[in-house]
């Protein structure tokens, strides 16, 4: 009689048997969860495209804080909204300004939480770009190093007012050199950089945008942001970041560039960070609203696979839900 001569369905036969081959695993400890903080008091607003998503002023934070820390997670990704902006970005870099208040304040409540600042000037710039904008006859450009002066100075504000990790997200070139010097040179050489080295021109920012208040007013970001055609640009984007002193490498968006997530993971060993960034988190809210796919079921495997490429971290704005889920299934 023919039969196989290897079955691999023997190690899959009964539950037990596959917690025993798992090659991946996902844990709490492996989030970070973005929180949007913004002026204001009394505020609690849902983000209309990011359902489960709020935007939250200083006075009701802790109400997020409580339940992020109740489930075990410990690491956020801090968002400012201003009520100020302008053609610099001023509000980035203002000591009293909303990161800085925020991150103030989270320390004061929980010492523990680890802070990650996101390091960027669109939500600060009147114009909605990532740098300061140059205008001619030609058009417009973004300075590159007139930029990086401005992010070293928000990146040692958010230092100094509590921030564990700085994480630039402006993809200036010689981003982590300007502000490794500006931290060094300001007491923090122990602040690690967790850069985000392959940031992608992605059309999955769009609910972000909308939470963050940071459309640009003209033109796009392609000029700074990498083109999503390319793979071989990121190991060179990544290499001088890892030149440059940087401590983590995050790759933005997520489940369109596991590859590049893969290509890294094999190539350094610094800590992989993964983005799963809004619209990824808004399609599947949209579908699970729509009875249309198990939340439950698609966002697990979604992180699941984000882990199996090779991320050590990720943010997501499933954080919350993921660490309940993951509860519920050790009680179980």
């Amino acid at each position: 009689m023919a039969y196989p001569l290897v079955r691999h369905r023997r190690l899959r036969s009964t539950a037990g048997l596959r917690n025993l081959v798992r090659e991946t695993m996902i844990s709490v400890n492996d989030f970070i969860a973005p929180i949007f903080v913004t002026e204001g008091t009394g505020i609690k607003d849902e983000i209309a495209s990011m359902p489960g998503v709020y935007h939250w002023s200083l006075d009701t934070l802790e109400q997020e804080l409580s339940e992020i820390v109740g489930l075990g997670i410990q690491s956020i990704l801090l968002f400012g909204v201003p009520d100020h902006k302008d053609a610099t970005g001023t509000s980035a870099f203002d000591d009293n300004g909303i990161v800085q208040r925020a991150a103030r304040k989270i320390k004061a409540l929980y010492p523990e939480l680890v802070i990650v600042a996101d390091t960027c000037l669109c939500q600060f710039t009147d114009h909605g770009h990532c740098g300061v904008v140059h205008t001619s006859d030609c058009g417009a450009e973004i300075g590159n190093d007139e930029s990086l002066e401005l992010l070293a100075k928000a990146a040692v504000s958010q230092a100094k007012a509590g921030a564990d990790i700085i994480a630039p997200s402006n993809m200036m070139d010689g981003f982590v050199t300007a502000i490794r010097q500006a931290l060094d040179d300001a007491g923090f050489a122990n602040t690690p950089i967790m850069s985000y080295a392959v940031k992608y021109s992605s059309a999955y920012y769009g609910p972000f945008r909308e939470a963050a208040h940071s459309t640009p007013q003209f033109g796009d970001r392609k000029t700074y942001q990498m083109d999503p055609a390319n793979a071989r640009e990121a190991l060179r984007e990544a290499q001088s970041d890892v030149d440059e002193g940087a401590d983590f490498l995050m790759v933005k968006p997520g489940l369109a560039y596991l590859d590049i997530v893969r290509m890294l993971r094999d190539r350094y060993s610094l800590p992989i960070v993964i983005y799963n960034v809004s619209a990824e988190y808004s399609m599947v809210k949209a579908a699970a609203m729509q009875g249309w796919i198990d939340e439950r079921a698609i966002v697990l495997e979604t992180l699941t696979g984000m882990k199996r490429a090779g991320a050590d971290l990720i943010i997501t704005y499933h954080a919350k839900d993921a660490a309940r889920w993951l509860k519920e299934n050790e009680a179980n």
